[in-house]
């Protein structure tokens, strides 16, 4: 078994080897990194390890950043210094996380649950990426604010408070529930990139919307469907495209 730690304090990366030896000292700790980047350039050339150990806060960034620029192929354990209860929410985007100052104790329990769920998937260590490409799903952080330009002013719209996007005369707008639309920066491309896949949908060439916008689905011509969206005049049509129909239903009913 191999693992790879990404720890940016020395002596927190040499505990943690120590830990990993006095566990089972037939595990081979292929690299230990200590930077997004450097993470992100290991991660592209070599092959993946059995296990990794990842601290969040790294100096020049957070480790999550590794996840979404590179393919990292195997199942991850998060350490961290932070309180347990500001991170409830990683624990599920993980085989598990560890409290600093980590205890052989603590360690034990997180290989106890990487070992089961390995063997109760009885998928070798390799084919355990596909488990970790949705981790890195989960964990990806998504645009949660945007800054709008109004003259020579700035201001930030939260994303929550965001209706639709859409594009109108080669701009793209946020339309506000407070009534009020922005323009932004980007392209609706850019856009579904940057957004929560969960609450946000594409639903044709136009118009991005957020679930809770939606206030009715009608069925209309060509098998496709028309979008009654809060914050849009009844006259204007917003349709779904013929074959982003499917995905839209199944996003409607997650």
């Amino acid at each position: 078994m191999t693992v790879v730690i990404l720890e940016d304090e020395e002596l927190a990366a040499e505990r943690l080897s120590n830990l990993i030896r006095q566990y089972d000292d037939s595990i081979e700790v292929l690299a230990t990194l200590d930077s997004v980047e450097d993470a992100v350039e290991w991660f592209r050339n070599n092959p993946a390890p059995s296990l990794a150990f990842f601290d969040i806060q790294l100096a020049d960034g957070r480790s999550f950043q590794v996840l979404e620029k590179c393919e990292v192929g195997c199942p991850v354990i998060f350490t961290t210094a932070f309180d347990q209860y500001a991170l409830q929410a990683f624990k599920a985007n993980s085989i598990d996380y560890l409290l600093k100052p980590i205890s052989l104790e603590g360690l034990t329990g997180a290989f106890r649950n990487y070992r089961a769920m390995k063997k109760a998937l009885s998928l070798p260590d390799q084919e355990l990426g596909q488990i970790q490409r949705a981790f890195q799903m989960m964990a990806r952080q998504y645009k949660s604010r945007f800054i709008i330009r109004a003259n020579h002013q700035f201001f930030s719209v939260k994303t929550e408070d965001i209706l639709f996007f859409f594009s109108e005369h080669k701009v793209v707008w946020a339309q506000h529930r407070n009534g009020k639309k922005h323009a932004l920066e980007y392209t609706l491309e850019q856009l579904e990139e940057m957004l929560d896949p969960g609450r946000f949908f594409r639903v044709n060439r136009k118009y991005i919307v957020a679930f809770d916008a939606v206030e009715e689905a009608i069925i209309y011509s060509n098998s496709r469907l028309r979008l009654r969206l809060y914050g849009l005049q009844a006259r204007e049509k917003v349709l779904v495209s013929r074959d982003r129909v499917k995905g839209f239903k199944e996003w409607m009913d997650q």
